[in-house]
């Protein structure tokens, strides 16, 4: 049921809202080998070892590395509709740049909005040169396929493909909120350019609660639909696909991006060793007793797998939470 009342900060601390301090002190710095945030900074990288641990990504059309190459991006995605152009650091969704189609010298982001080969070369030039990474650091430039989303999300999001946020910590997802995009937002799922986040039940992948720029909603604001409607197809299969990224980084806790091709399914986007704090607010509940759960489970002679762990999360962290188990009887029963 979508809710639409703010909480007070009262209630929201009442109810374990985790804060920025406690998360980078006692959850990223706790659990966060330094030395393997290459692995998900560099999205190049994540693509790679994503790739290498049997997940699905988005197609890679092509790299850009110097700015002599910048004008061999109008060769590259010739033959490809639609496209995404990000910077392998980019932080915030920052320099990510949709294009929905484009014909002669002109590319058409979802918006509507035109620009020229001269604007899109800017971009990848700026980009290039570290605008929008990580400390300001040169970087390349990636060029992906655009996802074709699942047809069951026609109406809850506007020109723009809505992704999956799911925390996940020592391997077990926590919790997940869906992000969509809006006309504020251009097409891109970022909750801080004016996408609406949607908190979804970990049990069911049912929609539970939804917000735009930190206050509840009830419908989308582009298309009117009911958000209450939302439910994630195959959400057995990308939750197992979160929780694998424990594995696939070493990172104790992350947030993973996912998306839902309506061909391949499930696909690994994106993986954040410094995921943000709104996924709370989205659901109107706190991270802290789920992490703090967790942290007390012992640890089982024979270590549960992806999908033990999901179905413990399923069951521990649902809304309509049925009686108590243990990980122990969730190993026994997978």
């Amino acid at each position: 049921m979508i809710l639409s009342r703010l909480a007070s900060p009262f209630q929201l601390k009442s109810k374990g809202i985790l804060g920025m301090n406690q998360r980078n002190h006692s959850y990223i710095g706790r659990y966060n080998d330094r030395s393997r945030y290459p692995l998900v900074d560099d999205k190049l990288k994540t693509k790679i070892i994503a790739e290498e641990a049997g997940c699905t990504v988005p197609e890679l059309i092509g790299v850009i590395r110097s700015q002599h190459e910048v004008k061999k991006i109008h060769q590259l995605v010739r033959q490809w509709p639609a496209f995404v152009i990000k910077p392998a650091c980019g932080s915030g969704g920052k320099g990510i740049l949709v294009i929905a189609s484009h014909q002669g010298t002109t590319y058409t982001k979802p918006s509507g909005a035109t620009i020229s080969e001269e604007d899109l070369e800017r971009h990848i030039s700026n980009a290039l040169a570290g605008l929008f990474s990580l400390g300001g650091k040169n970087d390349v430039v990636i060029i992906e396929n655009m996802i074709q989303f699942d047809s069951c999300f026609h109406g809850f999001s506007y020109e723009g493909v809505p992704d999956v946020r799911v925390i996940v910590f020592q391997g077990y997802p926590v919790m997940a909120m869906m992000r969509l995009s809006t006309k504020a937002s251009d097409g891109k799922a970022n909750l801080h350019q004016g996408a609406v986040g949607v908190g979804i039940d970990v049990a069911s992948g049912q929609a539970v609660r939804a917000v735009q720029f930190g206050r509840p909603l009830t419908h989308h604001p582009d298309t009117n639909r009911a958000l209450s409607e939302l439910k994630v197809p195959h959400w057995e299969r990308l939750l197992v696909l979160a929780a694998s990224a424990w594995e696939m980084t070493g990172l104790g806790y992350i947030g993973t991006d996912m998306v839902l091709d309506k061909e391949q399914g499930p696909m690994v986007l994106e993986l954040n060793a410094r995921p943000g704090l709104a996924i709370q607010i989205a659901n109107g509940a706190g991270l802290l007793p789920r992490l703090k759960h967790i942290e007390n489970i012992k640890p089982s002679f024979a270590p549960p797998s992806p999908l033990q762990r999901v179905r413990y999360s399923q069951h521990t962290f649902g809304q309509d939470q049925p009686a108590e188990i243990s990980i122990h009887e969730t190993v026994s029963t997978v």
